[in-house]
């Protein structure tokens, strides 16, 4: 909180706030914003972060004792659940932020969470673009995906390689402007140098975390479900249903996520300057941002957990870890089967004896 005159300067301690903050001099009090925030964000924070880690870690042990390097698909998987084990990383830090309005882990600390924070964000998103890609190439342009098939390896080394980099350069401008601890009055936020970083910022948001992966998914799909419904096999309506469900679950989860971070810009091209607008704009951004954020829970259980081989893995592994468990739930089941083998066969007898 800053004094400036007779007014009262608020930033806001959250992910929405701290990257996507509206100033440092704005005169408008959002004490009930911070409020909000103090309760409502390290609750969620907190959710997401328990329930994407036990999730994403699943995977991530499963894929890497049965890791295939020829397949593709498993590549991407290993590497999506990196990229939101990174993002998660960041949450506790972020709802100790939101919870004290204070950044007490030093500057370092502060760029350090922040380069996590912003690798997991967009890796996250361009290992599901290659992922479908891939699917894309193996469904519509088979002889294209033989050809790569042949050097799958050093293909997918390549192509994984790259998509970390792209993760990179996307993320440095925000880590090399973000400041934290005493040179910035307890906070932790880009201190970007004018007003156009700011707006590219937006811009580059709203266009590698929403246009580009609708854009991608709509082109590759449009091709892929046709190609499906085409060929005679019981499996395609599920593997039809799984794609729409990719594309309406990454639609609603992202995109009003996005549309907020666009008022945002439209703000800072002098709309929208009401004090009300900003208070609203504040409580929608840790809204959204909790809800785009809780995807990173649901990409174990889209892209892992409802295919077959996976599922099947993940039984056998969790199997090996509580043998003690699985073998009680065995022997209940088979109680259970033979009380109402035992029951229907008594049924039956009385049914005949009458």
């Amino acid at each position: 909180m800053t004094m400036t005159g007779n007014h009262t300067f608020n930033t806001t301690a959250t992910v929405g706030f701290g990257y996507f903050n509206v100033g440092d001099f704005t005169p408008c009090s959002n004490n009930y914003v911070r409020d909000f925030s103090q309760v409502f964000l390290p609750t969620l924070y907190s959710t997401v972060f328990i329930v994407g880690l036990i999730g994403n870690g699943l995977v991530l042990c499963v894929l890497v004792k049965y890791y295939q390097k020829s397949n593709m698909m498993d590549m991407c998987l290993l590497n999506l659940a990196l990229s939101d084990l990174l993002f998660l990383i960041s949450l506790p830090f972020w709802a100790h932020y939101a919870a004290t309005d204070m950044w007490i882990f030093g500057s370092s600390m502060c760029q350090a969470v922040t380069a996590f924070y912003m690798l997991g964000f967009y890796g996250s998103i361009f290992f599901m673009l290659l992922m479908t890609v891939d699917r894309y190439l193996v469904t519509v342009h088979v002889h294209t995906s033989l050809l790569f098939k042949r050097q799958s390896v050093s293909v997918g080394i390549a192509l994984v390689s790259f998509v970390w980099g792209l993760s990179l350069g996307a993320s440095l401008p925000t880590i090399i402007f973000t400041q934290g601890g005493n040179e910035s009055n307890g906070s932790c936020m880009p201190k970007y140098p004018n007003k156009t970083w700011r707006l590219v910022s937006y811009m580059e948001l709203n266009i590698l975390g929403l246009i580009l992966p609708l854009t991608v998914m709509g082109i590759c799909y449009s091709q892929i479900i046709p190609t499906l419904a085409a060929m005679k096999s019981k499996k395609k309506h599920r593997a039809i249903k799984l794609i729409l469900a990719l594309i309406i679950v990454f639609f609603l989860f992202w995109t009003p996520y996005n549309v907020v971070i666009f008022m945002y810009f439209l703000h800072h091209l002098e709309y929208m300057e009401s004090c009300e607008w900003l208070h609203d704009l504040g409580l929608a951004m840790q809204w959204t941002e909790t809800i785009a954020f809780s995807h990173c829970c649901l990409n174990p259980i889209i892209y892992a957990f409802m295919g077959q081989r996976f599922r099947t893995l993940v039984i056998k592994t969790l199997k090996e870890w509580f043998p003690i468990c699985f073998s009680r739930c065995r022997t209940l089941h088979i109680q259970l089967t033979d009380k109402r083998s035992s029951t229907y066969s008594t049924r039956s007898t009385e049914m005949t004896f009458v």
